[in-house]
């Protein structure tokens, strides 16, 4: 995939949301823990303008013991869907599915990255979003750059504060595979909330 992709002084709205402590509680969170079967993986979502492809927002899902969306200073919330300090517990495919619709629209769209990793590096990278903490607004592609780059495999990811940045430095991972998502929803997302209540 070779597309050219400009980067912004600052992440756009779509990841504009303050440094705030969200605990679900331990009942919820264990009645929603989801294993996924498939090999250990780390996915990178990275949200992109339709009309001048600017980075907006980077997301990793991480499937080790659990599978999990880190979504840093992102605003996917729902109060069925348990997250703690901006990890979303329980990424199973219908909420895989609502994320990237959830970013998805008619001025945006999404660039899926993945990759096999080992068992080891997966939980290494669960253990990390995990405890990362709630991240600070714009923070969202600086902490998830700082968390790839400590993983075995993965140290030429560079810090970066830009979704397009990091984006580029994944595909240079061996073995990555990559698929985009269009979707011509209107930008007003909240119907996919609406989807969840109603699922």
């Amino acid at each position: 995939m070779k597309r050219r992709f400009f980067m912004m002084a600052a992440p756009m709205a779509l990841a504009s949301c303050a440094s705030e402590a969200v605990w679900a509680p331990d009942e919820l969170v264990q009645r929603n823990i989801y294993r996924h079967n498939g090999p250990p993986r780390l996915t990178l979502f990275t949200v992109l303008n339709v009309g001048s492809n600017n980075g907006a927002h980077s997301g990793l899902m991480v499937n080790g013991s659990q599978r999990v969306i880190f979504d840093p200073a992102g605003t996917f919330a729902h109060p069925t869907i348990p997250e703690r300090n901006d990890v979303v517990i329980g990424a199973r495919p219908r909420i895989v599915d609502y994320y990237t619709d959830y970013h998805a629209r008619e001025t945006y769209y999404i660039v899926v990255q993945e990759v096999d990793v080992s068992a080891a590096v997966a939980e290494q990278a669960l253990q990390m979003v995990m405890t990362n903490g709630p991240v600070a607004k714009a923070n969202c592609t600086r902490s998830i750059s700082t968390i790839l780059a400590q993983l075995p495999g993965f140290e030429s990811i560079g810090v970066s504060w830009f979704p397009g940045g990091l984006m580029e430095d994944f595909a240079r991972i061996p073995n990555v595979r990559a698929r985009e998502i269009f979707d011509n929803d209107s930008d007003n997302n909240v119907g996919v909330l609406d989807k969840i209540q109603n699922g």
